[in-house]
């Protein structure tokens, strides 16, 4: 790389002399009249465009606007030209482009990186590279942090000072240049000290079984949570904690939690009361005062657990004891409130109860950090021998409008209807949010043949199976509530039924029930059987199971949560990652390293849900630990490991690879 004969006596000791060499060996930069280079001279930003425009010939980007500044016959208008024309610079507000302004090193990084179309996809970590980091703009930091990857910059006397804000001397627009050539194979590259090689830390793909694994939380009746009304907000929380405290050591991965049972509501809402549930009075918010699903939803999240809210869009009462309170739908609107047995109703067929619904149920996505929407299988109510839902009037109505369709069709379109509309406000406010149903197990009696018992289609007027192959949810949960050897109701025929008629691959969780654990004529063993036989299903998109309900496995009937803890579920797992959801792909955990026999490391993304930790075992690796987005350390044996990044979808980065003793 150097001359013969010395070209500029003033660099023969410098530093960057090979870099400013190289250059002056393809006429790219100059000397002046004495002979010299002036290395440490600063550089403008009409003559950073000259040594651009020399360098590294691009194609057009787009048109030139004038500079108010640089008039046509200035000495270096036709390289600013050029460089605006090519992406390399811009201008400054009032159509200004300071021509004699001396560039920093960091605008000269961005400019290269910016003119050459250089990305990466690395999460560089810039602040442990570069001790001066906090200098770098925000706008610049891509730009910086793609220079570094292409070992454009060049740092001298001290490596990890980049130094973005101080004027770029010649030398180094020199150094910078030149490596711009190296890193588009122009050039042969330089063995110099003072260039920031960064290399990210060795990845490898990795991955485990995933698996739904959920139970329902359920509110009305006092279930599952809270265990009575009126309980001490204190209480409430504590019985909360201890469920998801079971869950986490039993590796579920969600939660189902009836926020909607009747009307009402267990989060603070303008739109419907406080539930009857939760504090022993409908309209009666906890005291102390807290939003129990703000409070479950941060639980859940750092207990790796998903928190799907759980809605019945039209019941509106489940016992004559409760008193309704304002705005209950039953008192702002009782003309679309019918009673049903013991209970209220609401008209599906009434616009005031589908705005009611659709409205309720997207103000919680739009304000709360939830992971999915969840409806059961409630929507016209289970019939009651000798009545008739007495929505005539508004049936009337309807056909009096234009309407053609029969009593039924009207009736399922208007739950159709309601199910699209909620699909679509979901996607359009937070498109990673999941939307399911669990449906009543049995769509038709004999479908398959051997099936008999309820007509969902025809009595609650729940038209399941076109949810499902019109795509309108990302999941479906059958409650399969009957045992593997029911003649009438088979568990695997009924399952394998709903896995044949899913032409758009919507996954399928299934819904068991552990209330029927007595020991007698529900044993353990059949729940074991029926999770094998779910697993089996994978490959047609049966992908988990959730619980009906968190009180059996709360109690441990029959050993159950035991038995999940050391077989069924020993090994963690995340959900299974819903493809059709779109959401960027999570960042690499950055500097990843032991230390006193501990594994840190940092992340440069706040949206992180988890981190999956991986230890090779001979040429396998397999899933560890998974742990909250909030961790950043663990003690570790020796060994290697992978870890990866989660995001909310459950999507994993890739393992970024460390070693220990």
């Amino acid at each position: 790389m150097t001359s013969a004969s010395p070209r500029f006596p003033d660099i023969q000791t410098h530093w960057a002399r090979v870099f400013i060499e190289g250059l002056a060996e393809r006429n790219i930069v100059r000397g002046f009249p004495d002979g010299d280079f002036r290395p440490e001279q600063g550089v403008t930003r009409a003559e950073f465009a000259v040594i651009v425009q020399a360098a590294l010939p691009r194609p057009l980007k787009c048109s030139y606007v004038p500079f108010v500044d640089v008039p046509v016959n200035y000495w270096a208008a036709g390289a600013i030209r050029w460089a605006y024309e090519r992406g390399f610079l811009s201008g400054f507000p009032g159509q200004q482009f300071r021509p004699t302004e001396r560039i920093s090193r960091g605008q000269a990084l961005v400019a290269l990186v910016s003119g050459l179309e250089l990305t990466t996809a690395e999460a560089v970590p810039l602040d442990e590279l570069y001790r001066d980091a906090a200098q770098i703009p925000g706008w610049a930091r891509n730009a910086i942090a793609a220079a570094t990857v292409h070992e454009i910059v060049v740092n001298y006397p001290a490596l990890q000072r980049l130094r973005p804000t101080q004027p770029a001397t010649r030398a180094e627009v020199s150094a910078f240049v030149y490596q711009c050539l190296v890193d588009l194979q122009q050039a042969p590259a330089i063995a110099s000290n003072a260039i920031v090689r960064w290399q990210p830390q060795p990845t490898i793909p990795v991955s485990h079984l995933r698996e739904f694994r959920a139970t329902w939380i359920t509110s009305v009746w006092n279930k599952d949570w809270p265990s009575r009304s009126g309980l001490s907000s204190q209480q409430q929380q504590a019985e909360l904690i201890t469920i998801l405290d079971q869950l986490q050591a039993t590796n579920f991965n969600a939660v189902v939690l009836q926020v909607r049972p009747e009307g009402d509501a267990l989060y603070r809402s303008a739109l419907d009361p406080w539930s009857h549930w939760l504090t022993g009075q409908q309209g009666k918010a906890p005291e102390p005062f807290y939003d129990p699903l703000e409070f479950a939803i941060v639980q859940a999240h750092r207990r790796n657990l998903e928190l799907h809210v759980w809605f019945n869009p039209y019941r509106a009462r489940t016992s004559k004891n409760t008193v309704n309170a304002f705005p209950h739908i039953a008192l702002t609107n009782p003309e679309v409130v019918y009673p049903w047995g013991n209970q209220l109703w609401m008209d599906p067929g009434s616009k005031v109860v589908q705005d009611r619904t659709y409205n309720v149920i997207l103000d919680v996505v739009k304000r709360y950090d939830i992971d999915g929407v969840h409806l059961d299988d409630y929507f016209y109510p289970y019939p009651i021998a000798g009545q008739t839902f007495p929505d005539q009037k508004t049936y009337q109505d309807y056909r009096n409008r234009g309407g053609t369709l029969s009593l039924a069709d009207w009736r399922r379109d208007n739950v159709n209807q309601l199910i699209q509309r909620l699909l679509k406000g979901i996607r359009a406010i937070k498109p990673h949010v999941k939307f399911g149903i669990s449906p009543f197990g049995i769509y038709r009696p004999g479908q398959p043949p051997s099936v008999e018992g309820l007509d969902a289609y025809d009595q609650l007027y729940a038209d399941s199976l076109k949810w499902l192959q019109q795509g309108w949810v990302d999941y479906l949960a059958p409650q399969l509530y009957w045992r593997i050897d029911a003649p009438k109701q088979s568990y695997p025929v009924l399952m394998r039924w709903w896995a044949d008629n899913n032409p758009r691959q919507r996954h399928l969780y299934i819904g068991n029930n552990l209330a029927q654990l007595d020991g007698k004529a529900w044993e353990l063993a059949e729940i074991e059987r029926q999770i094998e036989l779910t697993r089996q299903l994978k490959s047609k998109q049966v992908l988990g199971n959730i619980f009906f309900s968190m009180s059996a496995l709360a109690e441990n009937a029959q050993g159950v949560r035991d038995r999940f803890r050391t077989l069924t579920y020993r090994s963690p797992a995340l959900a299974p990652v819903i493809s059709w959801l779109s959401t960027p792909a999570p960042p690499l955990p950055t500097q990843v390293k032991f230390s006193n026999g501990q594994l840190i490391w940092s992340s440069t993304s706040p949206d992180i849900r988890a981190w999956t930790l991986y230890q090779q075992t001979g040429s396998q690796w397999v899933l560890r630990r998974i742990l909250p987005g909030g961790d950043r350390s663990i003690h570790l044996s020796s060994g290697t490991y992978a870890l990866c990044a989660v995001n909310r979808l459950a999507q994993e980065s890739l393992g970024v690879v460390v070693k220990s003793g």
